[in-house]
């Protein structure tokens, strides 16, 4: 048995990862997928005090009082952001970190840093027009090229999200450096020039391992069986 944490992205919430948590949980391993602060299910407690590091916390934290070990720590597309933080703090309960079409950061980064200069004008537009000054509204599903079959149930659950957490940098110690090997999944049907950047610069880097799967930004709702199979693949 694998213990998986799976943590959601930015808009989404634990809800995204039910498909592949129902079938690593058939298979008789330990599934954690909490809502980060703020959204979906704990969308209640949405405030403009909501950052990156509420979020780091709030796994590095679920780690410690689960008193979690040999975890494998998986993030998609924003989560990359957070198990990176929550890993460099809890390293020693990690036994590898999946990257699922996810930022990875170095200390001092922050996720604004590798977006599109059009991605990063249009954030702060939303954020001025409709964002009360600090949220942003859900990027449609059809844009994250998620499965035509499944683009509504996706808008439906995603929520506000606080531009502070794409804006504020993360600080590491060098723990996260400890862990190895990492994976690296990129959706290789959804066009995004950050992510591509990952890939470049982990193809062939010691301690990595980078694969791709032919479909929309959103793995896990559009290929869970497969994203299931890397995850167990990864936690052996």
């Amino acid at each position: 048995m694998t213990t998986f944490v799976l943590v959601h992205g930015a808009w989404h919430g634990g809800w995204c990862w039910r498909r592949v948590a129902d079938r690593l949980r058939a298979d008789g391993h330990e599934v954690f997928t909490p809502t980060l602060t703020g959204l979906a299910d704990r969308s209640h407690l949405l405030s403009p005090t909501v950052n990156l590091q509420t979020h780091i916390l709030d796994i590095a934290n679920l780690l410690e009082w689960e008193d979690l070990e040999d975890v494998v720590l998986c993030g998609h597309s924003y989560g990359g952001m957070v198990i990176t933080g929550a890993a460099d703090r809890q390293s020693a309960r990690i036994k590898t970190l999946v990257y699922v079409d996810a930022f990875v950061p170095a200390n001092g980064e922050c996720a604004m840093d590798s977006r599109p200069p059009d991605r990063v004008k249009l954030a702060y537009e939303q954020v001025r027009t409709v964002g009360e000054g600090w949220w942003m509204p859900p990027t449609p599903a059809a844009s994250f090229r998620v499965n035509e079959a499944d683009q509504a149930w996706v808008d439906a659950k995603c929520t506000n999200f606080p531009i502070s957490c794409f804006t504020q940098r993360v600080h590491l110690t060098g723990g996260v450096d400890t862990i190895s090997p990492k994976h690296y999944v990129r959706a290789a049907g959804y066009k995004a020039p950050q992510f591509d950047a990952c890939v470049q610069r982990l193809t062939g880097a010691p301690g990595w391992k980078v694969s791709e799967m032919p479909c929309g930004h959103d793995i896990m709702v559009d290929m869970p069986d497969e994203l299931s199979s890397l995850l167990e693949e990864a936690g052996k």
